[in-house]
């Protein structure tokens, strides 16, 4: 398969089969999607998919300082320019709405809102806030009308970007240890009722929410992420149901018909632990879908390794950052430009539009 063909996501048409993967770029001034970000995602329009930063469905999901969110009339109309300059450029999008459930500090919340998770467990680490580092909360465990709650969130969001922002889908954040994930593994969630316990409890909160998704704006328009083996915001990377979860979760994502599970491989970015599994595979074979995965790709070479494999689309994190025209820069076989690392969550264009 050749890395710079088209290739149909669903009713989305894709110019090409490089992913811009989500990253969290925290540009948002008070949560509300900008000129600037708006800027951003046009430069990168030569993606075959853009897939944006996680946004927050809810108040309560606002885990980072200026990250977006998509509960608001302003928030909607922000992603709304940034849908049309995007497709202003023949680009597709698709935004990511993440939760980031116990993953916040309450100086990061907005007044009235509060850090909720699966079970109170306070994740360990610190996060970042406008004034400096801070232990993560402890949140609140959900009742069932918490949870009833966030998957309603998750819906209307998802709904109000297709239908009233004109974004090409969503893809729902059950990654990297936030929300979604919490419910999924058994370090976050330590819960005794139907939400808990075996890993068919455990996935019910991520099938019941992609469910309600699929129910507002039609399964070819969602795609969900996954980060098996992930240890990043404190995951137990190795428990003994990690393959038994992810084969469930793909066997049954795949009766929804969900456009695409989006497979996020942390052993590069974020040093995770070596897979025990060939995970990615074991989920190809249960979805009957478009499976994305990637990680490490800054050529042609190893973008087409990747789809020899047998995965459709292929996602480039980082290099995306310094390099807007990414796709052109590797069909040429051009030398990429470096990230300025240390601009990555500032609140200003340096580092984020001027490369």
């Amino acid at each position: 398969m050749n890395v710079f063909e088209s290739y149909q996501l669903g009713n989305t048409t894709l110019k090409n089969r490089v992913v811009m993967a989500p990253m969290t770029r925290c540009r948002a001034i008070n949560n509300i999607p900008n000129d600037l970000m708006a800027e951003y995602y046009e430069q990168r329009a030569g993606a075959g998919l853009i897939i944006t930063e996680g946004t927050s469905p809810s108040p309560n999901g606002l885990g980072y300082p200026r990250i977006p969110g998509a509960f608001s009339d302003e928030q909607i109309a922000g992603w709304k320019k940034i849908a049309d300059a995007v497709h202003q450029k023949d680009g597709k999008i698709f935004v990511q709405l993440m939760h980031c459930g116990r993953i916040t500090g309450k100086a990061n919340l907005p007044e009235g809102a509060f850090t909720v998770g699966p079970s109170a467990v306070q994740a360990d680490g610190e996060i970042f806030t406008e004034t400096g580092m801070v232990a993560h909360d402890t949140p609140k465990e959900m009742t069932l009308e918490d949870i009833e709650i966030a998957k309603n969130e998750f819906a209307n969001a998802a709904f109000r970007l297709v239908n009233e922002a004109g974004v090409d889908g969503i893809e729902i954040h059950a990654a990297n240890g936030y929300l979604l994930n919490q419910f999924l593994n058994p370090k976050s969630n330590q819960r005794t009722d139907f939400y808990g316990g075996n890993f068919v409890n455990r996935s019910r909160f991520v099938i019941e929410t992609t469910k309600q998704v699929v129910e507002k704006i039609g399964p070819e328009k969602v795609g969900i992420r996954f980060s098996p083996y992930g240890a990043f915001n404190d995951m137990e990377a190795h428990h003994n149901e990690v393959e038994s979860i992810f084969t469930y979760l793909a066997e049954e994502l795949s009766q929804l018909k969900i456009a695409y599970i989006h497979v996020v491989d942390q052993r590069v970015a974020f040093s995770a632990p070596d897979f025990t599994s060939d995970i990615q595979k074991i989920i190809k074979e249960r979805f009957k879908g478009t499976v994305i995965t990637g990680g490490d790709i800054n050529n042609s070479e190893k973008a087409a390794s990747v789809l020899s494999k047998g995965y459709d689309l292929v996602y480039v994190g980082r290099p995306y950052i310094s390099n807007p025209n990414f796709v052109d820069q590797i069909k040429l076989n051009k030398e990429l430009v470096p990230p300025n690392m240390d601009l990555f969550y500032s609140s200003e264009a340096e580092g984020y539009t001027t490369y």
